[in-house]
C-alpha cells in the first residue's frame, strides 16, 4: 500500500528545503575545522625545533652603558647650549627692558551721553526796586524794617511836609480867586452886551433920523461909531471870560498835582515782597526823588545767571530742567527751569549768560546766595576722558599727552609707538 503524503502549501515547502540546506552547510563547516585542527597540530611536531636568543648578564650590561654614554653626550652636546643661548637672550630682554621708559597704561573711554554740567550761579530776586521819597519833607513815621514782608500798596513810610501843606492852600486860594475873576469877566460881559443892544437900538434909529434929514449926518455916525465899539468891547469880553476860565483850569490842575503830591506823603510798597534795605531813621531830612528810603525785592521766585562756556552752550536751550544746591543747605537740592538765555557770547569770557529761574515757596533761598547748577544735557559726541597726569600744559595753552602702545610681532618681543594727542585749551 502506497503512503501518499498531503499536498503541503508552497511557502512551507520552501521553509523546509532552506532549513535543510543549513543543517548541511553547518556539518561542511565542522568538518573542514576539525580537518584543520588536525593538520595544524600534526606540522607543529614535524622538523627541528626552533632556537630562542639568550644573552648574557655582560651582553645586557654593555648594551646598557652604551646607552648611558649615548644620553650623556647627547645632554652636553644639545642642552646646555641652549641653556646659554635661552640666558643670554633672558638677559638682552631684561637690559632692553630696563634701557626703557616705565609708563602707566590707562584705559580710555569716553564719558557718558548724559552730562551733568555744574557751574557756579549768583541768586537774585525776580523782582527788586527801590522805594524813593516823592515828597519833600522830614520821616513821621516807619512802619517796616529790613526783613519784613508787605503786600503791594501797604504804607511803609510816612513824611511830614509842612511847606506841601502851605502849598496846597495856596493853590486852592488861587482856584477861588480865578472863579472870582470868571464871575467878575461874566458880569462885565453881561453889562457889555446890554450896552451893545442899547448903542445898536440907538444908532438905527438915528440912522433913520439921518435919512430924513431930521439930523445931522455928523451926529449919525457919532452914534454908529460908538455901537461898533461897544460890539468890539463885547467880544473883548467874551474871550476875558475864556480866558478866566483856562486860569480856573491851571489852577485846579495845580492844585489836583499838590494834591497828589500831598499824598505821596504815605508812602507804599509797589508790590508784594521783602524789605531788604532800610537807609532811613525817623526824623530824617528827605528829597524828592533822590533819598532812599527802602529796598524790596520779590522772592517767591527767584532766577539764578550762571555763565556757560562756549563748548557747551549748544546743549543750553529754554525749558530745560536744572538743578541748584547751596553750600549752607546740604543734602537739599531746588529744581529749577532755564526761562532764557543771552543768545549772545560775552567777548571777554566766551561764556553765554543763563538765567535760570528756581521756585522759592518756602523762603530757603535768598537773593545774593551763592549756588551750584547741574543743567543735565544730552551730548551727541561725548568726549575722551584721560587722567589729568596725562597731560603737560604749555604756555601757549595747548596741552600734548604720550602715551606708549604695545604691539606683537614675529620675534615675540614688544614694540613701542610714540603717539602724540594734541587738544585746545
Amino acid at each position: 500500500m502506497r503512503h501518499i503524503e498531503p499536498d503541503l502549501p508552497e511557502s512551507e515547502v520552501d521553509a523546509t528545503t532552506i532549513e535543510e540546506r543549513l543543517r548541511s552547510e553547518n556539518l561542511d563547516l565542522k568538518r573542514q575545522i576539525q580537518k584543520l585542527k588536525g593538520s595544524s597540530s600534526s606540522a607543529a611536531h614535524v622538523g627541528p625545533p626552533a632556537k630562542l636568543w639568550n644573552p648574557s648578564g655582560v651582553t645586557i650590561w654593555s648594551i646598557v652603558l652604551l646607552a648611558t654614554v649615548a644620553l650623556v653626550l647627547a645632554f652636553f652636546i644639545g642642552y646646555i647650549p641652549l641653556r646659554k643661548r635661552n640666558a643670554l637672550n633672558v638677559s638682552e630682554a631684561l637690559q632692553q627692558e630696563a634701557a626703557l621708559p616705565r609708563v602707566d597704561v590707562v584705559e580710555v573711554g569716553r564719558s557718558a551721553r548724559n552730562s551733568e554740567m555744574e557751574l557756579p550761579g549768583n541768586i537774585q530776586a525776580i523782582t527788586e526796586a527801590p522805594i524813593l521819597a516823592r515828597a519833600d519833607g522830614y520821616l513821621l513815621r516807619r512802619m517796616v524794617d529790613i526783613g519784613d514782608r508787605v503786600r503791594s500798596g501797604q504804607p511803609v513810610a510816612e513824611i511830614e511836609a509842612p511847606e506841601l501843606d502851605e502849598q496846597v492852600q495856596q493853590a486852592k486860594a488861587n482856584v477861588q480867586q480865578a472863579r472870582a475873576a470868571l464871575d467878575e469877566a461874566l458880569a462885565n460881559y453881561e453889562q457889555g452886551k446890554s450896552n451893545t443892544v442899547f448903542a445898536r437900538i440907538t444908532a438905527e434909529r438915528w440912522s433913520r433920523l439921518a435919512t430924513r434929514g431930521a439930523v445931522s449926518r455928523q451926529e449919525n455916525d457919532q452914534y454908529q461909531a460908538q455901537s461898533g465899539a461897544l460890539a468890539a468891547n463885547l467880544q473883548a469880553l467874551e474871550k476875558a471870560i475864556a480866558a478866566q476860565r483856562s486860569t480856573i483850569s491851571a489852577a485846579e490842575a495845580s492844585l489836583a498835582r499838590l494834591d497828589k503830591l500831598q499824598g505821596y506823603r504815605i508812602v507804599k510798597a509797589p508790590f508784594d515782597g521783602v524789605i531788604t534795605l532800610r537807609n532811613v531813621d525817623v526824623g530824617a531830612l528827605v528829597n524828592a526823588g533822590n533819598t532812599l528810603l527802602f529796598r524790596i525785592a520779590q522772592t517767591d521766585t527767584l532766577r539764578t545767571y550762571v555763565n556757560v562756556p562756549q563748548a557747551n552752550t549748544g546743549s543750553i536751550r529754554p525749558g530745560q530742567t536744572a538743578h541748584l544746591s547751596v553750600s549752607n543747605l546740604p543734602g537739599r537740592q531746588f529744581t529749577g527751569t532755564v526761562a532764557r538765555t543771552a543768545n549772545a557770547l560775552d567777548p571777554n569770557s566766551r561764556t553765554l549768560l543763563v538765567e535760570v529761574h528756581v521756585p522759592n515757596a518756602d523762603g530757603a533761598l535768598l537773593p545774593g546766595m551763592y549756588a551750584q547748577v547741574d543743567l543735565n544735557s544730552t551730548r551727541a559726541n561725548p568726549p575722551l576722558l584721560i587722567p589729568s597726569e596725562a597731560l603737560i600744559v604749555r604756555a601757549d595753552g595747548t596741552a600734548s599727552h604720550w602715551s606708549a602702545r604695545i604691539t606683537p610681532c614675529i620675534s615675540k618681543r614688544s614694540r613701542l609707538a610714540a603717539i602724540t594727542v594734541t587738544a585746545s585749551r
